[in-house]
């Protein structure tokens, strides 16, 4: 889930963020510190962003989990945690993506997104899932994902709470060459 805002400061933009997939334990308190800034989460829903990365931490790809993060210098700016679903043959989740809000409307969370799609292409491809709110406070997020290429394939009526929706979106990843 994302929350785009205003566009980032004018020092901020000459300052170009790095992108990596290795996590570290100093990203967990980033981390935290990140999905609490966007002020889109329940605080539950960022305890959870947490415990996944301190699963993939604990674990590795046992985990199941799997992250790009963005960084600008030792700021974490950005991440997005992705995986596979458990029992399936090329469905993926696309579990979290969140941007600080100082840089929204910067490219981060497109070029996060793109990272997780081409990670899904060299796996052989296939659906790349996103479960979304129906609140307001969405409605820029659901439009991003929606530029994004991905498409409402349900909605789950009252799923969260009465009156707020689940709503899934999903994006047809092909394979990456090597695996067609």
């Amino acid at each position: 889930m994302l929350k785009i805002a205003r566009k980032p400061s004018a020092v901020k933009r000459r300052r170009r963020p790095t992108f990596r997939s290795r996590p570290r334990p100093s990203d967990v308190p980033a981390l935290r510190r990140l999905v609490a800034a966007t002020r889109v989460f329940y605080t539950v829903e960022q305890t959870i962003a947490a415990e996944l990365l301190e699963e993939r931490l604990r674990r590795g790809a046992d985990s199941g989990y799997s992250f790009f993060f963005a960084d600008c210098g030792a700021e974490l700016v950005g991440y997005c945690a992705w995986g596979a679903v458990p029992l399936t043959r090329n469905s993926y989740d696309l579990y979290w993506i969140a941007v600080a809000p100082e840089w929204q409307g910067a490219g981060i969370g497109q070029r996060l997104m793109e990272l997780a799609e081409r990670a899904v292409a060299r796996c052989g491809g296939g659906g790349l899932y996103i479960e979304t709110s129906s609140r307001g406070i969405y409605d820029r997020t659901r439009r991003f994902y929606r530029r994004a290429g991905y498409r409402q394939v349900a909605r789950l009526r009252d799923f969260y709470a009465p009156d707020d929706h689940k709503i899934v979106l999903c994006k047809l990843i092909p394979a990456a060459r090597e695996h067609q």
